[in-house]
C-alpha cells in the first residue's frame, strides 16, 4: 500500500506543482491521467524521492519515505519521462550494470534476469549493440526493461508509451499486465487508452490536484446515459458550446461531430451512446475550471 497525505510542491517560479494530494493506492496497477503540465512528472519525481516536498507524507508498506528514501529505492522501479545519457555500452552490458547497483550481486541469476528481460522487451536480438545508437522506442523499450530489474515492489512509469509503434504498445501493456499484479504499478500518462486498457483504478489530475479516483468502470458509470452524439456537415460548435456542456469535437469524413454531457436530450438530432473514459476525462476537466473561465472543447481523436 502507497499511501500520499497532504502532498505539495511549489518550484522556484512559483509554479504550484503539487496542490494538498492525498491518495492511497493498493497492489496492482493505478493510472495517473491529465494534460501536459498538470503536475503528473512532478508527482512521479516526488514519490521517487527524486526531489522534496514542501510539505506531505509519504508511507509505502510501513516506510516512512521522506524520512528512508534508501529504503524506498531498495523496492523501486522507476522510468521517467526522460531516460538518461546513454553511454557507448552495449545494451546488455548496461542493463548488467544497473542490475548491480540494484543489489543482483549474483552472477548467475543476474545474468538470467537481464537475459529475460531483454527477451520480453524485444531488445535480445540487440542486446549487444551500443544504447547510444538505439531509437527513440528501443531506448524507451531499454527504460522499462532496467525498471523492472531486482523484482522492485513499486514500480512507476511515466509517459512509458511515448514513442512506441503499436505492436511494441500490446507488448508494453502485456508486460506491465504481467508484473503488476502482486506489486503497486503507477503509470502516468495522457494518453487515455493506457488507463482504459490497464488499470483497475485511477486518478485525474490536473494543476497539481486530484479531481477524481476511482475505476474506470465506475466513473464512467458517474455519467451513464449522460452523454449525446450528434454529426452533420452544418453543425455549428460555438453555439453549441454557448448552450451545453461540449466534451469534445472531430470531424467524420466531411461531417463534424460533437459529444455534450447533458441529463436530458441537448436538442433534435442528438443520439444517446455509451460514455468512454475520455468523455469522463473531458468532463472532469471542463467541470474543474472556474465557472467565469471559457469553456473551449477537446478535439477527439
Amino acid at each position: 500500500m502507497l499511501t500520499i497525505k497532504k502532498l505539495s510542491k511549489r518550484y522556484d517560479n512559483g509554479v504550484q506543482a503539487l496542490n494538498n494530494i492525498n491518495l492511497s493506492i493498493d497492489k496492482g496497477m493505478f493510472g495517473l491521467l491529465g494534460p501536459n503540465g498538470a503536475g503528473k512528472s512532478s508527482f512521479m519525481r516526488t514519490l521517487a524521492t527524486l526531489q522534496l516536498p514542501d510539505s506531505g507524507s509519504i508511507t509505502f508498506n510501513g516506510i516512512d519515505v521522506l524520512a528512508q528514501p534508501e529504503e524506498l529505492k531498495k523496492l523501486l522501479g522507476y522510468l521517467p519521462q526522460d531516460f538518461g545519457v546513454y553511454p557507448r555500452v552495449s545494451a546488455y552490458e548496461l542493463l548488467d550494470y544497473l542490475a548491480i547497483m540494484k543489489g543482483l550481486t549474483n552472477a548467475k541469476a543476474r545474468k538470467e534476469q537481464v537475459l529475460t528481460l531483454l527477451q520480453q522487451t524485444n531488445l535480445y536480438e540487440h542486446r549487444n549493440n551500443h544504447v547510444a545508437t538505439f531509437s527513440g522506442g528501443m531506448r524507451r523499450r531499454f527504460g522499462i526493461a532496467q525498471a523492472l530489474l531486482a523484482d522492485p515492489k513499486l514500480i512507476m512509469v511515466d509517459e512509458p508509451t511515448a514513442g512506441l509503434d503499436p505492436k511494441e504498445r500490446i507488448r508494453f501493456y502485456n508486460l506491465l499486465s504481467d508484473v503488476s499484479e502482486n506489486i503497486v504499478l503507477i503509470l502516468s500518462t495522457h494518453i487515455i487508452e493506457d488507463i482504459q486498457e490497464l488499470c483497475s483504478d485511477m486518478a485525474i489530475i490536473n494543476q497539481g490536484q486530484v479531481l477524481k479516483k476511482g475505476s474506470p468502470k465506475a466513473l464512467m458509470n458517474e455519467i451513464k446515459e449522460q452523454v449525446w452524439f450528434k454529426q452533420s456537415k452544418n453543425l455549428n460548435i460555438s453555439e453549441l458550446e454557448q448552450q451545453y456542456n461540449v466534451l469534445s469535437t472531430k470531424s467524420i469524413g466531411v461531417n463534424k461531430a460533437v459529444y455534450v454531457q447533458s441529463t436530458t436530450q441537448p436538442e433534435s438530432g442528438f443520439e444517446l451512446i455509451a460514455p468512454t473514459l475520455e468523455d469522463v476525462y473531458f468532463n472532469t476537466l471542463k467541470m474543474s475550471k472556474p465557472p467565469s473561465s471559457t469553456l473551449v472543447s477537446e478535439e477527439r481523436e
